[in-house]
């Protein structure tokens, strides 16, 4: 086995013929489009979240005088913040 240099260290790399690389990318494909599946079904479910009205009003310092939220994004009645922890929807 030849031995590579990663970012991890030394590692073994396994050298097979082309027939038994395809077999093996093959299987690893089909993981691959399973896990893509799964990936967009749990988008789907997060997009599907009930929402949350927010209720106080966010005064902010503007460049000169002070602005509500929804000064902020021009009047619009809705406001979907994403990140990988929270959705704040108003």
């Amino acid at each position: 086995m030849p031995k590579i240099k990663t970012v991890r260290g030394i590692e073994n790399r396994k050298v097979v013929s082309q027939k038994e690389w395809l077999v093996a990318r093959k299987k690893l494909l089909a993981k691959e489009k399973k896990f893509s599946r799964l990936h967009d079904q749990l988008n789907q479910q997060r997009r599907k979240l009930p929402w949350v009205k927010v209720g106080k009003e966010y005064v902010f310092e503007g460049p000169t005088d002070k602005v509500t939220l929804a000064d902020l994004f021009c009047g619009k009645s809705q406001l979907i913040i994403m990140s990988k922890s929270v959705c704040i929807c108003t």
